[in-house]
């Protein structure tokens, strides 16, 4: 499938929605989505050995480890702490950072940096949150900071420097809840995100003014019709005390245990998953619709994808679906409608959750994590894949990324300007402590190519 024809399958898979029975106001996928087992992209992996690192992957690719929860990363002086979620990079001078939330109780989480060189080397890593309990995944901000979200009853977002050289400050406005990720939309402002209940909602945070400022702002929470049209309903007390937020917009949708949620700047839509049902949702922010991705029930045993949990979109379109349990997999759903898995952890010491995956800024290298155990009887392990990612630039694309997010290429649009970022997105271009803030060039790109259709 052409480069071409992969960007119109995708936008095509958020038309239409209708009813579903179970869910009144839920939008019905058919046939799983339109998904059907297959090999996938890069062939199946049933029947391959497991590697050194106990991952099966597709002919091809390779694995190594970066770093072990229990033990120091790399020669850097730093020990990684356990309960690996999720994670992102971040394009910097000379290299590449990746970001790691850890899931652990009372006080003990927080966030590990570790610095890449241009050949993908460990050169440094560091601690750039500290203190904070249950961070679960979290996301990118189109100016270059992460949002690492706290999952328990009393988790609020933090906003992080991917280098740490600023100090990381709570966002209290985007909620207090059990938060599990965040996304943003660089060409409206909006932030969407999850919640980790079974009776979860899916917000909206609108900053006051300047879309970089997160301290003022309205939240609200999806309000879905039968039909899949979204309106919203404002959450009058974000701290949610004493009822939370979600009890606070009682026509609002609920929603069986929100997980990961990304940003396809390919169809202009944002994908989240919830565990309780084995669904990925699409929201189309351009239209206000709700439908459904996938739905694990839809393919019944035969669901090579279940548990769904953290998510990412590579820049050629495949959708990765890491799962919590099951059988251990990084699943793909690819734009050619087949769902499946690309890689399969068979290391008794991986097997609890399957997290963070997340592409380097280059679309080269998958950094995916074992989740570990709160005893520490599985120390969690952080890994990274090589091999033959496919990209819409080798397959006849225009050479640029599809994806707003970290993996987004830094090079200038050919021909852009400074001042063509400043006429045509709504989020200033801020470089700050060390980090070139959020692609230039695709941010630039991206909201061209939404604007020419």
């Amino acid at each position: 499938m052409s480069a071409m024809q992969r960007r119109q399958f995708l936008s095509g898979l958020v038309a239409a929605p209708v009813l579903v029975a179970a869910l009144p106001a839920s939008a019905r996928a058919q046939d799983g989505g339109g998904f059907r087992p297959g090999p996938g992209p890069y062939g199946s992996i049933e029947g391959r050995e497991p590697d050194a690192n106990g991952l099966v992957l597709p002919e091809g690719f390779e694995s190594r480890v970066i770093a072990t929860a229990g033990e120091e990363i790399a020669a850097t002086g730093l020990v990684m702490r356990n309960l690996l979620d999720g994670g992102e990079t971040f394009a910097v001078d000379d290299g590449w950072v990746h970001v790691r939330n850890h899931e652990l109780n009372n006080g003990t989480g927080g966030v590990t940096s570790i610095r890449f060189d241009a050949d993908g080397e460990v050169v440094r890593a560091t601690s750039i949150l500290d203190g904070t309990t249950r961070n679960c995944a979290g996301g990118v901000t189109p100016w270059g900071t992460w949002l690492s979200c706290e999952e328990f009853a009393g988790g609020r977002v933090w906003e992080c420097d991917p280098t740490g050289d600023r100090a990381a400050e709570v966002r209290p406005l985007l909620g207090t809840f059990s938060h599990e990720a965040v996304a943003v939309d660089p060409g409206r402002g909006h932030l969407y995100l999850t919640e980790d209940v079974p009776d979860g909602r899916f917000y909206r945070f609108t900053p006051a003014g300047e879309p970089t400022d997160l301290s003022a702002g309205v939240l609200e929470a999806a309000v879905v019709a039968g039909d899949g049209a979204v309106t919203w309903a404002e959450i009058p007390d974000p701290a949610g005390d004493p009822t939370p937020t979600r009890q606070q917009a009682g026509a609002s949708m609920p929603f069986n245990g929100g997980e990961g949620i990304w940003y396809d700047v390919a169809a202009d839509r944002f994908l989240f998953t919830t565990k309780g049902d084995n669904r990925v949702w699409v929201y189309d922010p351009a239209g206000e619709q709700l439908s459904v991705l996938y739905d694990a029930a839809l393919l019944g045993a035969d669901a090579p994808l279940t548990g769904v949990d953290n998510l990412t979109v590579a820049s050629g379109g495949d959708v990765y679906v890491a799962e919590d349990g099951g059988n251990m997999e990084l699943v793909i759903l690819s734009p050619e409608g087949e769902v499946s898995p690309f890689l399969r952890m068979t290391d008794p010491a991986d097997q609890s959750e399957v997290t963070g995956p997340a592409f380097s800024p280059d679309g080269t290298r998958l950094i995916v994590a074992s989740y570990g155990s709160g005893d520490g009887s599985k120390p969690g392990r952080l890994f990274e894949v090589t091999g033959p990612f496919r990209r819409l630039d080798a397959e006849g694309g225009d050479g640029g990324s599809t994806t707003v997010g970290p993996t987004t290429s830094l090079a200038p649009d050919a021909g852009s300007t400074d001042s063509d970022a400043e006429e045509e997105s709504i989020l200033p271009i801020v470089a700050g402590a060390g980090v070139a803030a959020m692609a230039l060039g695709g941010v630039v790109v991206a909201l061209r190519r939404r604007t020419d259709r």
